[in-house]
């Protein structure tokens, strides 16, 4: 029985140790910060970042996705955030990838 109580007892304080890791991992990380990673991997786009905790969505416009098919221009804005969504910092990214032609049609 005591084997049982200590066993609940060190499940809920790990439990609590990792949220609490967790959800500092996802204070840190910032709209501002995801826009820089994004410039940095391609300079000439027009970028906005919304959303908070872990969870946000990048408008990206660019002329470098002129003629690439949708999964090939996420796979451009992926790489540049990809070492924050292996490292959990970056939980979720929705992006909206347009070319220049195709925001000015919108």
């Amino acid at each position: 029985m005591v084997f049982f109580q200590l066993f609940k007892y060190y499940y809920l304080y790990t439990k609590c140790l990792i949220n609490a890791f967790i959800e500092n991992l996802l204070i840190n990380m910032n709209s501002k910060i995801i826009q820089k990673l994004i410039e940095k991997g391609i300079p000439s786009a027009s970028i906005s970042v919304s959303g908070g905790e872990g969870k946000y969505i990048a408008e990206v416009t660019s002329g470098v996705f002129e003629g690439l098919m949708l999964i090939k221009r996420h796979q451009l804005v992926y790489a540049c955030v990809n070492a924050e969504i292996t490292s959990g910092e970056l939980h979720a990214l929705t992006i909206v990838a347009k070319t220049p032609t195709e925001l000015a049609n919108a």
